[in-house]
């Protein structure tokens, strides 16, 4: 699957500012020829809003699973945060009613001791955003608190997949994953 022409501009973005070549040790403890700095790209002034379009866009196509919109987007803090915060302020342009919340990587020890932050609450629709799938462990724990919360967690959308067992783990999961990209966007073969 190659990404759609309107992604070139945040495919060139990507290449230019999150790509990088050498020897990486990745959060999953595998080494990598190659390192996606995805931050660079949802910090960056152009990457935030072509990233949270993008994103916007797959879900207003996608939705719910009878087509409506979800009540949030969200994900782990702090990968997630700078994804949630484009998506809900481009809805919010565009009068979309669409919140986003966060997940702590453990609950709160003070205040209302939550993990899961934001105008959302139990039986609501979500969509859980990611930068990077590698084996999926992070959005897989922000599914799962969520849905601890009480929360419908309809699917998993993400930046780029680096097509290395993480669509396979939320599908164990009972997950789906749909990502903006992958490595082969780049001219790079699963390692």
């Amino acid at each position: 699957m190659t990404a759609d022409a309107s992604l070139k501009p945040l495919i060139d973005l990507m290449q230019r500012e999150a790509l990088q070549r050498g020897t990486f040790t990745l959060a999953s403890g595998k080494t990598a020829s190659y390192y996606l700095d995805c931050r660079r790209v949802t910090l960056h002034p152009k990457g935030a809003g072509l990233i949270g379009n993008a994103m916007l866009n797959f879900i207003s196509r996608h939705g719910g699973a009878n087509g409506e919109m979800p009540d949030a987007v969200g994900g782990m803090a702090i990968g997630a945060d700078p994804i949630t915060a484009s998506i809900v302020t481009i809805a919010g342009e565009q009068d979309i009613d669409l919140h986003g919340f966060m997940v702590r990587k453990e609950p709160k020890g003070h205040g209302m001791g939550q993990q899961v932050e934001g105008p959302v609450e139990a039986g609501q629709n979500v969509v859980i955003v990611e930068d990077v799938i590698t084996s999926g462990g992070s959005a897989i724990k922000a599914a799962e608190a969520a849905e601890a919360f009480g929360l419908n967690v309809l699917y998993v959308l993400a930046i780029i997949d680096r097509l290395a067992g993480g669509e396979e783990a939320f599908a164990a999961k009972g997950l789906k994953l749909h990502t903006l990209l992958t490595i082969r966007d780049f001219g790079i073969e699963p390692e």
